[in-house]
């Protein structure tokens, strides 16, 4: 047969019902002679017959032991990292986790979820900056499948984790700050998930009880949270007379290394770079990236955790699972110096 084998075919050759077949299979056959059961279980190895799982189990009324995990960018180092984190527990919980990276496309992010919602998933945990609980109960209907979101914390209610992003972000700041730099530029986003946003506040709040303010025209750079993001503002910062960059993540802040590196600007000497995040590059790029570190491995586990729990337990209470976040200082930044004070052309 050159077509996919079907329960259908496997009756016809064996010469008995379809729901023969289904109860062989499915371990519940003791009833037939053991000739027919030889016989069935030899077609199906003879054809390599496997079950549709979606079809199964709507037979079964089992679960179809699969999460769907739906974030903006699979090839973000972030995001790649809290996949692994979500990969190890469902491995672990015998759950196989689809994968659907939306490339930070609204329309492709609700085409995807609808089509986990159409393959009788168990649950789902949602990375989104623009996707509401309000889009998402919509797509859902009257289907009751339990969902986590991320990255939409402290607007949203239920389940869910988070880390402090208000603290990370004050973290950065001070820490720019207790080396003496007083003129500073933010690498941002145009379009902000509300846990940047908090990272963010963090940052001009810790400047402002230090005296120092900034700009939103002359000192906020705003281009796409990627490294090629932060290649693209390597001009807008050399133009300032900043001392020092806090970028948004830390894959900003690798592209504006490179870009600094290829117009000859010493980082840290001439311009301090700070990032946030801390992804495995930043060890492996030149200098070392400083940042703020967030959990990434165990923000992706804790989320499968308590998507599975909610997804064993419907009467489950809501939780919030939180995350602590830290400076890491390494060889990017430094105290300001007396070539730092020249315009860089």
């Amino acid at each position: 047969m050159g077509k996919k084998v079907t329960i259908r075919d496997i009756a016809r050759l064996a010469g008995v019902s379809v729901t023969t077949v289904s109860q062989i299979l499915n371990g519940k056959g003791a009833r037939f002679s053991k000739e027919t059961q030889n016989r069935v279980l030899k077609l199906r190895d003879q054809y390599g017959y496997v079950p549709d799982f979606n079809a199964r189990s709507l037979i079964l009324r089992k679960s179809s032991s699969m999460i769907g995990v739906l974030v903006p960018d699979i090839s973000s180092p972030f995001f790649g990292t809290f996949v692994k984190g979500v990969q190890q527990v469902a491995q672990h919980e015998k759950m196989i986790p689809l994968i659907f990276s939306a490339n930070r496309d609204p329309e492709l992010e609700q085409s995807y979820l609808s089509q986990m919602i159409s393959r009788s998933i168990d649950g789902l945990i949602i990375a989104s900056v623009t996707m509401t609980t309000a889009t998402i109960d919509r797509l859902i209907g009257n289907r009751d499948i339990p969902y986590i979101l991320f990255d939409k914390n402290y607007a949203q209610q239920g389940t869910r984790v988070l880390t402090d992003d208000y603290r990370g972000g004050s973290l950065a700041a001070q820490h720019l700050v207790d080396l003496g730099h007083q003129r500073l530029v933010v690498l941002r986003p145009q379009q902000q998930s509300e846990n940047f946003t908090q990272r963010l506040k963090g940052f001009y709040d810790t400047l402002e009880k230090n005296d120092i303010h900034l700009d939103q025209e002359r000192d906020v750079v705003i281009e796409p949270l990627s490294r090629p993001g932060g290649y693209a503002a390597t001009a807008a910062v050399l133009k300032s007379d900043a001392t020092a960059v806090f970028a948004g993540n830390d894959d900003m802040a690798i592209g504006l290394l490179r870009g600094l590196a290829e117009r000859g600007v010493k980082v840290p000497q001439q311009l301090s770079v700070m990032g946030y995040d801390d992804i495995y590059m930043d060890e492996y790029v030149s200098p070392r990236l400083t940042t703020v570190r967030q959990p990434i491995l165990d923000l992706g586990a804790g989320a499968a955790k308590l998507l599975l729990s909610k997804i064993h337990d419907e009467h489950a209470t809501e939780q919030v699972r939180r995350f602590p976040v830290e400076l890491v200082v390494r060889d990017s930044t430094t105290v300001p110096r007396q070539e730092q004070l020249i315009k860089f052309d």
